[in-house]
């Protein structure tokens, strides 16, 4: 029986059509690969700053889209009671010393990762010269950066780490390494030049959070007040504050030895190719206990590494006159 020519192509025209459909199921959704993080720690005046890594790892690692790893100088200062108990598997022994001093052999693979997150503080010992020129040019080529709370005290002699942090305090910061940067009574954004040492804050307390931009992608969708837990509020920070952006303030009242000012809570700085997320919160267990704090954390940190923002904001977040803390399990 011969072949019919017409179904003979109509079958082959079909086999071919099946197989295209199945390569495009297979290939049309790839996996998203995850956002590789390294935090860097080791010295620091806030003594439960291994606590802090610790948490914040598992906050980003909970996610499902971050892998986190942890890079911490071999001499580390301040807070050895909480080294062992909040110890992190592959993270290499290190010596407590009485005072910070430099780890000439701190030198993280930066390129490896997608974005740091520096939780060092007041009073750390500088980086050795050839780590602070490989940051620099990682994060210039478009690494992402995440400044936490004393990190902002970190490294004042470092011109290059003032620049990606916006303003700072402490470290006898004054008029010479830029403005004052805060929101005046009438909500205008004000680049103070008078003379003056940067860095103060009052008695910790819980303080309400206004968003200034609600639409970057950190902030979209968040309240336009919320209530953060009790933490210190930073004033009086300053720097070169350059292609910078407030994103949130808070107040920070004379009556509680504040400034009299709105001071920036929420930052953005545009480094080169790269992007920095800066948050003076943090400064103990309790504080990054806030969900205000950690889906800050989350959505600042996918932003600083790709841009954009997916994390949703949770139902749990804080309302305009109620805090909400998430209880971390050790």
């Amino acid at each position: 029986m011969k072949k019919n020519p017409y179904l003979w192509m109509m079958f082959v025209l079909l086999q071919i059509s099946l197989f295209s459909i199945n390569s495009l199921t297979c290939d049309a959704a790839p996996a998203k690969k995850p956002i590789k993080t390294l935090i860097v720690d080791g010295q620091n005046n806030h003594d439960q700053w291994a606590k802090i890594t610790f948490m914040m790892k598992r906050y980003l690692e909970e996610t499902g889209k971050f892998t986190v790893d942890v890079q911490r100088t071999k001499t580390t200062w301040n807070g050895k009671e909480y080294l062992s108990k909040y110890a992190i598997p592959g993270v290499a022994a290190s010596v407590d010393l009485p005072k910070s001093q430099m780890d000439s052999t701190f030198h993280p693979n930066f390129k490896a990762y997608d974005v740091v997150i520096c939780n060092f503080g007041w009073n750390a010992a500088p980086w050795p010269k050839e780590t602070q020129a490989d940051f620099d040019e990682f994060i210039k080529n478009g690494g992402g950066l995440v400044v936490l709370h004393a990190a902002d005290n970190s490294f004042p002699e470092w011109p290059a780490y003032n620049q990606m942090i916006g303003i700072g305090g402490w470290g006898n910061r004054t008029e010479k390494d830029g403005p004052y940067v805060y929101f005046d009574l009438n909500n205008k954004e004000v680049r103070d030049s008078s003379p003056g040492r940067a860095g103060s804050h009052g008695p910790q307390k819980e303080f309400q959070i206004t968003i200034r931009n609600a639409n970057h992608p950190i902030t979209k969708g968040m309240p336009t007040t919320w209530m953060h837990t009790q933490d210190e509020m930073y004033d009086r920070l300053r720097g070169p504050a350059e292609n910078m952006e407030v994103l949130g303030t808070a107040f920070s009242a004379v009556e509680n030895k504040g400034s009299g000012r709105h001071e920036p809570m929420l930052l953005t700085i545009k480094y080169g190719k790269g992007r920095i997320f800066h948050t003076p919160m943090g400064h103990a267990d309790y504080s990054v206990n806030c969900v205000g704090f950690i889906t800050s954390l989350l959505r600042g940190t996918q932003w600083a590494a790709t841009g954009k923002v997916d994390i949703p904001i949770p139902a749990d977040f804080p309302k305009s006159d109620l805090s909400q803390s998430r209880q971390f399990k050790d």
